[in-house]
């Protein structure tokens, strides 16, 4: 029987056009992602081969240096992706590229069990890649042999709900994939084109992907261009390293090589600073190498940013920032994860969420804290630079991941009074060991810069203590503070809000002048609180003092003067709230105020203890003018 008579038209064994259409025009975000699938494919084909091989040495015999190529005909506008791998009968070829959600690797694999399942590296369980080819060309010719079978086909479409398929001769097994190209498609018919997209997304496929060497031309002596030989025969040359670094066992790679691939992946210039190599096996198989990184890019702070790490399946990338596998404040980690268990959707574009998925970030999220808890237990000094690149960043972990929010706390850094230095060096764990016998809580205050937070009045009563107070001023502190309740048993205070609570050591003498004091106070504060209606909720007596004659305090409950300034900056409108003043009894200006006849002087003494307070938490006046002012007219009548 002739070849001619054994052409069939036949038609796709799904919804046809509109799931071609769909496929075709909704389910890709490039272009060129075609090369990808029909490569990935290939790769399939030969791990196929290999495997088979081991039961059936026979089958390599004929050609055992198994490799894809890819070849291109710019004047035709064509573009072939041939393998030498395990090919296809009439038969798969009918089922494996007329039926969309259909794989024959996947088919395979569910034949196989055991040991034999472990050691099959194979992908294309995805069962429509090899249509994203009708992307890029209004044709597509698919040449086929089995490996040790004879005969081989030709399979044709134009991707309108039908293909032809006919019996051909061809010399060698494996498949032959021909591309049409559209007119909007004729750029990927060029040589530097292909060869990057090769770099880009098959770089690490395990076998050689080739092209035809670019023929370099060469002199006589006298500069002149020698004709080619045109009996010559062509040189192919692999495009693709071939190399998947994580693949290999940990203590086959080297660090250079270690550092190599981070710049590979990262397009950083620098070396990074640690790195985590590891294979998962059990109820999910994968691999990760992941990097943390010496120096923040520019974007980092911009939580919208493209993160997340290159995601392969099986050496195979599917995409650049596939970020389901870390949170977001884990945004500064690079690397790669490869697996072939995860779910993808129909495109390979979008991770679905599901439980795989789940578990991977889950794993992955505590492999980059413990890289990090032991860097910081090992190795301080390094943990350090990392901090001062990426703790803001860090800061934002107890509120985007509450389960690990202990471990986070670990490895936050703070400055403090323990050394009043800006540089965040302190430790909670090391604040815990310095707390002094009588102390319960673990003090903070939030202020606009670190010199306002050193100098508040806040911390006055703890310092004469002897107690430490975390100094917090970057803008992310106090949500970061607003997510954390205690450590190591041990709550968390605002020294600027609500009462201290500290316990004095006061003799009965003691006890009782402090009361009497207190009462004695009571028509000073109610005057006070008369002049500062509208501004304060009420003026009271404090022992938290011992060098400044007031301060502000917000409701234990309320939200601290920064963070409100901070959303009112950023426009969001915000509920009335008033702190109280609270004042030192035993201050001079205190003193001076409570024996003063003059209502208005004393108005504007306690207004200007009011405004001092505001500008000694970080804060703005309403109306600087008339603080001056009102400074310069007691300024006069005290010179007078």
């Amino acid at each position: 029987m002739t070849t001619e008579t054994q052409k069939e038209t036949l038609g796709f064994q799904t919804e046809v056009k509109q799931l071609l259409h769909l496929m075709i025009h909704s389910l890709y975000s490039n272009k060129e992602i075609f090369l990808r699938e029909l490569i990935s494919n290939a790769s399939d084909a030969v791990d196929k081969l290999r495997f088979e091989s081991v039961s059936n040495a026979d089958l390599l015999s004929d050609d055992p240096n198994l490799r894809v190529r890819i070849g291109f005909d710019k004047d035709a506008g064509t573009i072939t992706i041939d393998d030498n791998g395990i090919g296809m009968s009439r038969d798969e070829a009918i089922s494996n590229l007329g039926t969309i959600a259909k794989s024959g690797t996947a088919q395979f694999l569910d034949q196989l069990s055991g040991d034999q399942k472990k050691d099959s590296q194979l992908i294309g369980q995805f069962g429509v890649g090899f249509y994203s080819a009708f992307i890029v060309a209004d044709k597509v010719t698919v040449e086929t042999r089995r490996a040790g079978h004879e005969e081989a086909i030709r399979w044709e479409s134009e991707g309108t709900g039908e293909f032809t398929i006919e019996a051909i001769d061809k010399a060698t097994r494996g498949t032959s994939i021909t591309l049409h190209l559209k007119d909007d498609a004729q750029e990927f018919a060029d040589n530097w084109r292909l060869r990057s997209l090769v770099s880009k997304y098959s770089d690490h496929i395990s076998i050689p992907v080739e092209m035809l060497k670019v023929a370099t031309p060469e002199y006589d002596e006298e500069g002149n261009v020698k004709p080619a030989d045109e009996n010559a025969e062509p040189t192919w040359e692999a495009v693709n390293s071939a190399k998947a670094l994580w693949t290999r066992p940990r203590n086959e790679v080297s660090d250079e090589e270690y550092q190599e691939f981070y710049k590979h992946v990262s397009h950083d210039y620098q070396d990074a600073l640690k790195w985590s190599h590891n294979k998962v096996e059990g109820k999910l198989e994968y691999t990760s190498l992941l990097y943390i990184p010496a120096k923040a890019p520019q974007d980092l702070w911009n939580r919208d940013m493209l993160r997340g790490l290159k995601l392969y399946v099986q050496r195979v990338f599917i995409m650049d920032d596939a970020e389901a596998f870390l949170p977001p404040y884990m945004r500064f980690v690079k690397g790669v994860v490869d697996s072939n268990d995860l779910s993808l959707n129909v495109s390979r574009e979008i991770l679905q969420n599901d439980n795989a998925v789940d578990s991977m970030r889950s794993a992955l999220t505590k492999r980059v804290l413990d890289m990090l808890s032991k860097m910081a237990k090992n190795d301080p000094d390094t943990y350090q630079s990392f901090w001062d690149e990426f703790g803001n960043v860090l800061k934002e972990g107890p509120a985007d991941d509450f389960g690990n929010k202990d471990k986070i706390a670990e490895l936050l850094r703070f400055s403090s009074t323990h050394t009043d230095n800006a540089a965040q060096t302190e430790s909670l764990k090391g604040y815990v060991e310095r707390m002094a016998e009588d102390q319960d809580k673990i003090y903070y205050i939030y202020a606009e810069n670190h010199n306002t937070a050193k100098n508040s009045p806040h911390l006055e009563v703890l310092r004469k203590k002897g107690y430490e107070v975390l100094l917090l001023s970057d803008r992310i502190d106090e949500w970061m503070m607003s997510s954390l309740r205690e450590f190591d048993g041990k709550t968390f205070q605002d020294v600027t809000k609500g009462k201290l609570d500290i316990e004095v050591e006061e003799s009965e003498e003691q006890k009782k002048e402090k009361e009497q004091k207190a009462e004695q106070m009571k028509p000073l504060l109610d005057r006070m609180k008369s002049v500062l209606e509208g501004k304060v909720t009420s003026v009271n007596s404090t022992d938290r003092l011992t060098n400044s004659p007031a301060c502000l305090v917000v409701g234990e409950f309320d939200m601290g003067l920064q963070m409100r300034r901070l959303l009112e900056q950023a426009g969001q409108q915000l509920p009335e709230s008033k702190p109280s003043l609270e004042i030192n009894p035993d201050h001079p200006i205190v003193q001076k105020m409570d024996a003063e006849s003059d209502e208005e002087r004393f108005a504007d003494m306690a207004w200007l203890l009011y405004e001092q307070a505001t500008l000694a938490e970080g804060g703005q006046l309403d109306d600087p003018a008339t603080f001056v002012t009102r400074m310069n007219k007691l300024i006069v009548q005290m010179s007078n």
